[in-house]
């Protein structure tokens, strides 16, 4: 395998590069940090503006929506230069990887200047409404209905698990118009404004942290949203759902592969059990590296390989998991610390405020379940690669 890149590829990463060395916001003015996955800063809304008029905010978009057409391998190499440098787009990032993009993948014309536009340049943020008290990774569970009554859909339901919800300006909600018909079928998809009246919106701890909040339950009661909100055709919701994580999963292997490898920068090995853990990290981060790079390859040449991206979602998010848990072991009661909060070597980055090992650890459970579960991604995997009879 020669992992290397054509002369295009690299000429577009260097003017990249030279944007970023030219352009990134100075660190005493990003002192403000995000409260939540949907309140971005005004420094960094300024800074998503920039790279959305510049084309570097999503560059395999077409200018019009921040991008500069760029090819599959110039796409890669851009988060590759933003991962290498700890850098984010946004602080919004369900709002520019699954809400905008779905907005874009199946909204109409006058919904994709009236939302995606305005998500895109961070003028407001979103939040997906999609997991239930008793429909989490069963989309097709949800109970949240929505009845068309005069020209307008009237919403009663609850939500859970909706980062950033209480920040959000608007929520990419999921419900269920057509309550006859079979489990898969009958959703369609909203786009509810948080403002409306009926939206109650509560957040609420984590395992990793009970004072910063991002989940949230939300209840919406006899809220009425205009039909013209709908999202793609009504009754049609699986396909924008599916389309929705698709967006999410394409190189979310990168963020696994990142993580890796710099927890073999971090990893202090002390016994010889200590050793033979980071021997296996080391391995995983080039193993998941050199997979990852191979389905690049092959969607490059416009080969849909769904099954290799649960495999790296599965891998990449469970190898991370473990890595984290024997680090926590090998700290021993060291890993309860919870560091003073402080700025590193990079004021961009999501993780700029430092946190301990039982924090990292605890926070990892939610890679095995953001994109799509590591129970969902094993049914994939067993039925498109083993050829496994449906469950």
């Amino acid at each position: 395998m020669r992992l290397t890149f054509d002369e295009d590829v690299e000429k577009f990463r260097a003017e990249f590069a030279a944007f970023l060395d030219e352009n990134l916001p100075p660190e005493a003015e990003a002192t403000e940090r995000s409260r939540s996955s949907a309140h971005i800063p005004e420094w960094a809304r300024r800074w998503q503006r920039l790279l959305f008029d510049e084309g570097w905010l999503l560059p395999g978009n077409p200018p019009e929506f921040g991008g500069r057409g760029a090819t599959l391998l110039q796409q890669y190499v851009h988060l590759e230069e933003l991962s290498r440098r700890g850098i984010h787009r946004s602080f919004n990032p369900q709002g520019l990887g699954i809400i905008a993009a779905s907005l874009l993948s199946f909204g109409t014309e006058e919904q994709k200047l009236k939302w995606a536009v305005p998500i895109l340049r961070a003028e407001i943020t979103a939040a997906l409404g999609m997991s239930e008290p008793g429909a989490g990774s069963d989309l097709a569970g949800l109970r949240t209905r929505a009845d068309l009554v005069d020209g307008e859909y009237v919403v009663n339901g609850q939500k859970v698990w909706t980062s950033g919800a209480h920040d959000a300006d608007v929520l990419l909600t999921f419900v269920r118009t057509d309550p006859d018909a079979p489990k898969h079928k009958g959703i369609s998809v909203l786009l509810i404004p948080t403002d409306t009246p009926g939206v109650t919106r509560r957040p609420f701890g984590s395992i990793a942290s009970s004072e910063e909040l991002d989940f949230n339950e939300v209840f919406l009661t006899d809220v009425r949203v205009p039909a013209g909100n709908i999202i793609g055709e009504p009754h049609q919701g699986w396909n924008v759902a599916t389309g929705s994580l698709g967006h999410e999963r394409t190189m979310l292997w990168m963020g696994f592969a990142e993580q890796l490898e710099n927890l073999t920068g971090q990893f202090r090995p002390v016994t010889e059990l200590d050793r033979d853990r980071f021997a296996t990290l080391v391995m995983d981060a080039r193993a998941l590296r050199l997979m990852g790079s191979a389905a690049l390859a092959r969607a490059a040449r416009g080969e849909q390989d769904v099954a290799a991206l649960s495999v790296l979602k599965v891998f990449g998010s469970e190898a991370v998991q473990t890595a984290l848990g024997h680090a926590l072991d090998a700290a021993g009661t060291e890993a309860l610390d919870h560091p003073a909060r402080t700025v590193p070597y990079n004021h961009m980055s999501s993780e700029a405020f430092s946190a301990g090992w039982f924090e990292r650890y605890a926070r990892s459970f939610g890679g095995t379940i953001a994109g799509g579960t590591s129970e969902i991604q094993r049914n994939i995997i067993a039925e498109r690669v083993l050829g496994l009879p449906r469950s």
